[in-house]
């Protein structure tokens, strides 16, 4: 049995088609696999709370000193690094905004990454300890940021989510990007069909 964690970032509803792509990515693998476990946390809806001074106090200090406030601090980090940890398998569903990812994924990255649980600082370096898992990330784009558009230099999405996930040793990651979202009815068209196209190879191989 495999655990995946599906997630999903948008604070749209059926508006949002990261949302739409995630949920058939993820019911297209339950058809197959009916015996794995699919865990879903809904972040665009229930986010996760910003990093603050007090967890950066605990986050950043041994925990046998943490007060009973510190400890506190870091309760939702270490029950969503637990639950991250749990998984074999991941699926984001993730809009650009502004070139980038929405805030509300952006806290719960920070909320996980941390030292000692998902990477490690030793005399060489960091090391990432998520390792042995795999993720899809799909996302929803307003424009054209494929290879060959001129466009692509403002993608700060994709680089973005492969470095903060290598760092913490999560490399085995496919993006599925739907592109030209807000672009015309054709357009739109035609790239939603080559990410369901996208999903479908994805759940052959993964």
């Amino acid at each position: 049995m495999v655990n995946i964690l599906h997630i999903d970032s948008s604070p749209r509803a059926d508006r949002s088609h990261s949302r739409e792509l995630s949920k058939e990515f993820v019911s297209s693998w339950k058809a197959a696999h009916p015996e794995d476990a699919i865990a879903y946390r809904d972040l665009g809806h229930q986010p996760v709370p910003h990093v603050d001074e007090a967890w950066i106090a605990a986050a950043f200090s041994p925990p046998e000193t943490h007060t009973p406030e510190l400890t506190q601090a870091l309760r939702i980090s270490e029950e969503l690094v637990d639950e991250f940890l749990g998984a074999d398998r991941y699926v984001f569903g993730v809009p650009m905004y502004n070139f980038n990812i929405p805030s509300t994924f952006k806290a719960y990255i920070d909320q996980i990454v941390r030292i000692n649980r998902t990477v490690a600082i030793e005399a060489q370096g960091f090391r990432g300890l998520v390792e042995g898992k795999k993720a899809v990330i799909i996302t929803a784009r307003g424009g054209d940021f494929s290879p060959t558009s001129p466009f692509i230099a403002y993608d700060f999405q994709e680089p973005y989510l492969r470095t903060i996930f290598g760092f913490i040793g999560l490399t085995d990651i496919q993006f599925i990007n739907a592109n030209s979202m807000n672009n015309s009815d054709d357009a739109r068209t035609q790239s939603l069909s080559e990410a369901r196209a996208a999903i479908q190879d994805a759940i052959a191989q993964w």
